[in-house]
Formats: structure tokens, C-alpha cells, sequence
């Protein structure tokens, strides 16, 4: 307290100053005793005001980064000041006791805040930079499943979902439901006879009723299975599966983003770490064949 007092008046002497020697000026100029003894009264009760404003702002500062927690003193002094001079300077009286109550809730919140025990924030785990170019195809596929589910094997539980968000709208599972998406359970097969669909548009991406045609400008549309899937990665709304479109769209607008670019931003190796996972997810002997001859 002592060293708060101290900052207080190496900081506002000058202000304290001059209303110590204004109230000198008045007891020695004013003849009327009653307005001399108003008058340095209440430039005696500024004076304590001005105080408990720069002890605020000492305590702030002291405080600011060191023990935090004594931040709300700063609050609890303004407030006692603001009602102080409420009480003595009745013509301003209205706009302090507003001031007060004002600093009175936030000293009441931020005291409350501060008390709660604080959590310290670490550094974020340092981001591992894996070489996808050189895994075999079945680590390849383990990183692809922790990109979709966060780690491998947790295709089947309940809420795990990585880094892709795929989870989120998707079942990869045989009577699983995903009611924002379809179930991407037998893909790789799948993949292949969607191509045929007469609302894909199979190489001619200029006929398609959806709002994005292509992927990029001169893509086109895919010529097999795998090619859709990388497609549905990157453009997924060149193509909706009826049903499954933004609402009010007429299925021409997808729901999904395109994975590659923010706020998921897979790479292409993870992308296709992630075909390779969704591809290994089937279990048709045909699905376990093409996804041997996935590209890399």
C-alpha cells in the first residue's frame, strides 16, 4: 500500500499540487467564512479524489504485468472516487453516481474474472512435416484416416473427427446415416457409375446445371472413379448428388467446401492420403483393387 501511495504521488504531484495550493489560495482570499470553508472543502475532497484516481492508475500499471489479479483495485478506487464526489459536488452529482455505478459493475465483473484460476496458454504443438511421397501406400492410408478421424482406427467411433472435418456431414460405414452428405461407404465403386449420371455430364462440363462447372477453367469432368472422387475434393459442387444440396438451391450448390483451400487447407499428398483412407474404408474386393492402383 505504502508503494502504491508512493507511485501515486511521484505521478500526480503536479495535479496534487496545485490543488493543495489552491486551497491555500481560497482559505487565505475568500472572506466569507461560509464559502471559504465550502470552498476549501471541497478542493480538500478533490484533492483525496485526485489521489485514489492516480493510486488507480498506479496500481494499473504496477500490476499490468506482473499480478494481474490486483488489476480490479484499480476499478475498486475509481469507483470509491466517483461516489465520493457524488456526494460533496451535488451539481454534477447525477452524471459521478452513473460514472460510479458504471465502474462498480465492471470493478464487480472484472474481480469475479480475475479470481476464477487462469489458464496459461502454451505453445502449440509443434506441426510435424511428413514426407508423403515415400510412404507405402498402407502408412499412406493410416495418415489419411487420422486426417479424416484424427487416428487410425477410429472410423467407427462415435464424434472422432481430424483434421479434414470429414465426419462432420459423412458416414463411411454400411447403415450409418449422414444427413448433410451421402455415405461414402463402397465409394471407390460407386465413384465409377456416378460418372454415368445424366446430371454429371460426363465430358462435357459446359452442359452441367450447377453453379460451378469445373474445378479450374478447362478441367473438365472426370473419366473414371478416381478422377470424381479428386474432383469432389476440389469442386464439390460441380456435381451434387440429388438430394444433397443447399437448401433452396435445387441441388446446385454443395454444403462441402473445397478441402484444398481454407479454413481446412489439405495438401495435395494429404488429399490423396485422404482417397487412399476413404478408398481402404471399403471392403468389396473390387473397392480393395482400385484402391491398390490409387495414384500418388
Amino acid at each position: 500500500m505504502i508503494e502504491l501511495i508512493k507511485a501515486a504521488v511521484a505521478m500526480g504531484w503536479p495535479a496534487l499540487g496545485i490543488l493543495v495550493a489552491l486551497m491555500f489560495y481560497f482559505k487565505a482570499s475568500i472572506s466569507d467564512p461560509v464559502a471559504n470553508k465550502r470552498a476549501v472543502f471541497k478542493t480538500f475532497i478533490g484533492t483525496i479524489g485526485a489521489m485514489l484516481l492516480f493510486m488507480a492508475i498506479a496500481n494499473y500499471k504496477m500490476n499490468f504485468f506482473e499480478e494481474s489479479r490486483l488489476l480490479p483495485v484499480s476499478l475498486v478506487l475509481i469507483t470509491s472516487m466517483t461516489f465520493m464526489m457524488a456526494l460533496y459536488f451535488t451539481n454534477i452529482s447525477a452524471l459521478l453516481k452513473i460514472g460510479g455505478f458504471m465502474f462498480f459493475i465492471a470493478a464487480a465483473l472484472s474481480g469475479y474474472g480475475n479470481w476464477l484460476p487462469q489458464v496459461e496458454g502454451g505453445f502449440p504443438p509443434i506441426e510435424e512435416k511428413k514426407d508423403f511421397s515415400n510412404m507405402p501406400q498402407t502408412e499412406l492410408a493410416d495418415e489419411g484416416e487420422k486426417i479424416i478421424f484424427g487416428g487410425v482406427g477410429q472410423n467407427k467411433v462415435q464424434g472422432a473427427i481430424g483434421k479434414g472435418q470429414c465426419p462432420l456431414c459423412h458416414a463411411f460405414h454400411k447403415g450409418m446415416l449422414g444427413e448433410r452428405a451421402p455415405n461414402l461407404d463402397g465409394l471407390p465403386e460407386r465413384a465409377g457409375t456416378q460418372i454415368e449420371d445424366p446430371r454429371y455430364h460426363k465430358g462435357n462440363a459446359a452442359a452441367r446445371d450447377s453453379d460451378q462447372k469445373e474445378a479450374f477453367p478447362g478441367s473438365g469432368t472426370a473419366e473414371n472413379g478416381q478422377e470424381y472422387i479428386a474432383e469432389s475434393h476440389a469442386c464439390p459442387s460441380c456435381f451434387v448428388v440429388a438430394g444433397y444440396g443447399v437448401k433452396g438451391t435445387n441441388d446446385k450448390v454443395s454444403p462441402m467446401p473445397s478441402i484444398h483451400k481454407p479454413p481446412i487447407s489439405l495438401s495435395l499428398p494429404e488429399l490423396a492420403a485422404v482417397g487412399l483412407a476413404r478408398c481402404r474404408l471399403s471392403i468389396s474386393r473390387r473397392s480393395l483393387c482400385l484402391c491398390l492402383s490409387w495414384p500418388r
